[in-house]
């Protein structure tokens, strides 16, 4: 809770003048001078300085992932010098709107009351900055927790479990497996806690387009958690809708958004306060086994929320490999992915890991567009490749795409290359190569789409 956070972290009356620290930011876009102003605060707020304090755990208020206000405008400040700047009070006003306990026209009449305690340059510089979430001034988490990793400052990472390619890991292809299809949709977390259901990309981004499915999450809250046994927790899953593409594109539009019919799969669990820790020992199994027990009240129940079906397979035994393949066929032939390989007695743990393995017959990869290149013969004057790259666990990837693109797509990217380059694209292939050089490519690469979950 905010409030405990004041309590713990802070000694002081609570007021201060504390926006001049992100002004100082705010005057070099050097790494290393943001680095030096970060530490100055720790150093500052170490020998009781109450702007220090203060500004360190507004950043910590503005990056904590798991802290949402629900305000999508906040009014700008004009004239207002030689006010209070109540910032415990300010910090209790947040509390309010992250607990949902003021909302609609309160919240919007409290902010303005609050905005008249504040001098403007104190509100606009960083008190508004901090409730809609942006700091601006070119910090961000990571930049804060290399400095204040190991101090009261350091700002919860936000991280799920994610799959490792199952590729020459034979090692890890054995024993009890819980198979499941591989959705071509968006992974979501759901975060069911006192302060309502957000939804959260994996990277830690809200959702906010996912309207019917959040209601239905909502309505089943108390049930969901009586059921699982904790009072705070977290869903994950995958929205998907009639295609990927068409997903994607409502994700996250700010207007004209048309999400309906799209369905939440929930494929894990984790107690919310181990989310935040990044691990929980429960095993796989028991995981799933609980899960099983909301099946049937939200097939009955819900339009849009489902528990993710699959089997389990012994791969020590031929008849559970041959099980394995058929379902890996059967999955494809169907339309998904492919397949997920689980370990049964693992742990969940917010990283990527061999506990999770995906296998299908079409490799992916997420790579970063560095260029656009200009096409030659019938696409002069259009794109004729992307450059892309990225790592893949310890491999770093270099190739240029030219195939899986429609006409439309080869102009628009072309005469939008600049917004183009720098963005995730998801790129298909049949295998990853290595190079004479020793630098890796892809076999056969074609673009599939762009990706903004990331």
């Amino acid at each position: 809770m905010i409030l405990e956070d004041i309590r713990h972290c802070l000694d002081f009356d609570g007021t201060a003048v504390a926006a001049d620290w992100i002004r100082d930011l705010e005057s070099s876009d050097s790494r290393l001078h943001k680095e030096r102003v970060i530490e100055k605060a720790v150093m500052a707020s170490q020998l009781g300085s109450a702007s220090a304090q203060c500004f360190l755990f507004n950043c910590y208020l503005a990056l904590n992932p798991f802290y949402v206000y629900n305000v999508k405008k906040v009014p700008e400040s004009q004239g207002i010098t030689g006010a209070e700047n109540p910032w415990t009070q300010f910090w209790a006003l947040l509390e309010s709107l992250r607990t949902r306990s003021v909302t609609g026209g309160r919240a919007r009449e409290a902010i303005e009351a609050m905005m008249q305690r504040f001098d403007s340059e104190e509100w606009n510089g960083l008190a508004r900055r901090v409730m809609i979430k942006d700091l601006r001034c070119g910090v961000s988490e990571k930049t804060i927790n290399k400095v204040c990793g190991h101090t009261d400052w350091a700002i919860p990472t936000f991280s799920c479990q994610l799959a490792k390619d199952s590729s020459d890991r034979a090692q890890d292809m054995r024993g009890a497996k819980r198979l499941e299809a591989k959705l071509d949709g968006v992974r979501v977390i759901a975060i069911l806690s006192g302060a309502g259901v957000y939804l959260y990309s994996r990277s830690g981004r809200v959702f906010e387009n996912f309207p019917d499915i959040e209601r239905e999450i909502f309505e089943n809250q108390r049930w969901i958690c009586d059921t699982l046994g904790q009072r705070n927790l977290v869903l994950d899953g995958e929205i998907v809708g009639e295609s990927f593409q068409q997903l994607m594109k409502q994700a996250h539009r700010k207007s004209d958004v048309q999400t309906g019919g799209m369905r939440y799969h929930v494929f894990d669990w984790i107690p919310l306060e181990d989310f935040e820790q990044g691990s929980w020992d429960r095993k796989q199994h028991l995981r799933l086994e609980a899960l099983s027990r909301l099946s049937t009240h939200l097939q009955e129940r819900t339009q849009n929320l489902r528990i993710m079906p699959g089997m389990t397979v012994d791969l020590d035994t031929e008849s559970g490999r041959d099980a394995m393949q058929q379902f890996a066929q059967d999955s494809v032939g169907q339309g998904f992915e492919g397949i997920l390989i689980k370990d049964i007695n693992a742990p969940y743990e917010c990283k990527r890991t061999t506990a999770w393995l995906k296998y299908k017959p079409v490799h992916d990869y997420d790579l970063t567009v560095v260029a656009v290149e200009e096409g030659t013969g019938k696409n002069k004057g259009k794109m004729g490749a992307l450059v892309c790259e990225g790592r893949d666990q310890d491999k770093f990837i270099q190739v240029n795409v030219g195939s899986g693109f429609s006409d439309e797509q080869r102009r628009d990217y072309w005469d939008n290359r600049a917004r183009v380059i720098g963005q995730t694209a998801v790129i298909l292939c049949d295998a990853i190569t290595q190079n004479q050089d020793g630098a890796y490519s892809l076999r056969f690469p074609r673009f599939k789409t762009f990706r903004d979950d990331k």
